[in-house]
């Protein structure tokens, strides 16, 4: 039987691009993202499934030939392999889960 996994805020570790995991399992994983506006990203692409929820601000998430606008209460999710990039603009905290966990073998890494 697995151990729960209870990550209190301050025990919570930065990712390279600013991401703060939050709990971890074997075939899921949570994170906050926090963000100020700015530019287009640079298109990338995971070998993850992201979905993720908008708690605060505005951004853009272009994929697939289309863009979305996203605001406060509005959710999206990015497949796996997916080109996208998106823009934020207004500073935004969001939550996003990652199937398999973006956390290991490297995925979460800045391109």
């Amino acid at each position: 039987m697995d151990i729960p996994q209870i990550t209190p805020g301050a025990d919570a570790e930065q990712g390279a691009m600013g991401q703060i995991y939050l709990a971890t399992g074997k075939h899921v994983a949570l994170r906050r993202w926090e963000e100020s506006p700015g530019g287009f990203s640079n298109p990338a692409t995971r070998d993850y499934e992201a979905v993720g929820y908008l708690l605060k601000g505005a951004m853009e998430l272009e994929f697939d030939g289309g863009t979305a606008k996203l605001g406060v209460g509005d959710s999206w999710l990015v497949p796996a392999g997916a080109v996208h990039r998106y823009r934020v603009v207004e500073s935004i905290v969001a939550i996003e889960a990652t199937s398999p966990p973006a956390r290991f073998g490297d995925r979460d890494q800045p391109v």
